[in-house]
């Protein structure tokens, strides 16, 4: 595919993932905190469980929940799940565009794991399926009847999953990954279980059965749980961009942190949205975990511990480790396929350009080891630990 083109595809793409998925993340927060704000008064028509009353943009809106459906089907009825699809589809079609066609830099790690692109790819597939009915199947068990259990099991399964595919991919290919099997079941949940009871609940209603209440608590249940990992599949979406989070020895743990702080973090709103006192602790319990992480990330690859023992490296060391193993792509002209110019402009052919990137290599190189990307150019750990090295003794340039 033309370069040009494919970055084009890529950029909408992604417009269209971000934009759906703040659609869709805003109506599923509103939706539950509405659940929880319901009061129950009288006079409230019959079958309602509570109202609320809401003020916004000037005007009053007077909202009413029915604890299974109305008397009489409405003439119409708005449908909340577009946003949920579309965050879907655009979100498989990014992961094809940017993961699976540039598996080689951005799925494989062959420091980590030497695998053919279609390996890595199957694994992949593999892995959101399989995702979807580990979840659906323990949903639908008796253990989905009780929701401290399912939550600690289905904790305990995705921080093993990110484990796995850390050994599998690395850092940078497992936190893609983990964001796809996560969004793909909470969207599967929409598809297969909230959307379909809904109908079902409608052709009842319609037909002059009386609904089952079952229906409604099972789509309201897979409702609280896309409301719970929202946040940690947020924080995945974009840590990517830092490496210091996917690029190092502990990122499954980081991970791991972000699994418990996102859902704590949507504990503290829910409690306030129905009223109860709010829960302060949950703030210590997520500072606590930002500064795990934050020590997590600093602790970096085992090149920083071997950087002690090494002899004073100086800048020309670091420049021919860099001039070798990043100039291929990070030059005028990019010698490595597909490759038209140099990524983000960022050019490291020369002494110079080295040295007002350090800072910037450090980071990606040598505190954690997401450049270069799958490790193309096979930089070693030696070659990380002296740039590690250099950097603490001050980063002079001579």
């Amino acid at each position: 595919m033309d370069i040009v083109l494919e970055e084009s595809i890529s950029l909408l793409v992604r417009w269209l993932h971000i934009v759906a998925g703040v659609c869709w993340i805003g109506s599923s927060f509103y939706f539950v905190a509405l659940d929880l704000s319901l009061k129950r008064r009288d006079g409230l028509p019959e079958g309602a469980g509570g109202e609320a009353w809401q003020v916004h943009g000037g005007g009053f809106y007077n909202m009413v929940k029915f604890l299974v459906a109305p008397a009489r089907m409405p003439d119409e009825l708005a449908w909340f799940k577009w946003e949920a699809y579309t965050t879907l589809l655009s979100g498989l079609a990014l992961l094809v565009i940017v993961y699976y066609l540039n598996a080689e830099l951005f799925l494989i790690d062959r420091a980590v794991l030497d695998l053919a692109p279609w390996q890595a790819i199957a694994l992949s597939v593999a892995g959101i399926a399989i995702g979807w009915h580990v979840y659906d199947s323990l949903c639908k068990s008796p253990l989905g009847r009780h929701d401290w259990a399912l939550g600690v099991i289905g904790y305990v399964l995705l921080v093993a999953a990110t484990y796995g595919y850390t050994r599998l991919y690395g850092g940078r290919g497992a936190f893609i990954q983990m964001g796809s099997i996560i969004g793909s079941v909470m969207v599967l949940s929409v598809f297969a279980t909230i959307i379909p009871n809904q109908r079902q609940v409608v052709a009842d209603l319609l037909a002059g059965r009386q609904p089952d209440p079952a229906l409604g608590q099972a789509g309201k249940t897979r409702s609280v749980h896309n409301n719970y990992l929202t946040l940690p599949v947020i924080f995945l979406m974009f840590s990517n961009h830092y490496p210091l989070v996917f690029g190092t020895r502990y990122n499954w743990l980081i991970f791991a942190i972000v699994l418990a702080i996102g859902p704590v973090i949507r504990h503290f709103f829910n409690s306030r949205h129905a009223g109860r006192p709010s829960p302060w602790w949950t703030w210590s319990v997520a500072a606590a975990g930002i500064l795990a992480i934050v020590l997590l990330s600093r602790a970096g690859p085992a090149n920083v511990e071997h950087a002690a023992a090494l002899p004073r490296p100086s800048f020309d060391d670091v420049t021919q480790i860099v001039t070798s193993r990043c100039a291929m792509c990070h030059t005028t002209e990019p010698a490595y396929p597909g490759f038209a110019m140099a990524p983000k402009a960022v050019l490291l052919d020369e002494p110079a350009r080295i040295y007002a990137r350090h800072r910037q290599i450090a980071l990606q190189a040598a505190y954690s080891s997401a450049m270069p990307p799958g490790n193309v150019s096979a930089m070693t750990d030696q070659e990380r630990a002296t740039i590690a090295a250099w950097i603490a003794d001050g980063a002079k340039p001579f």
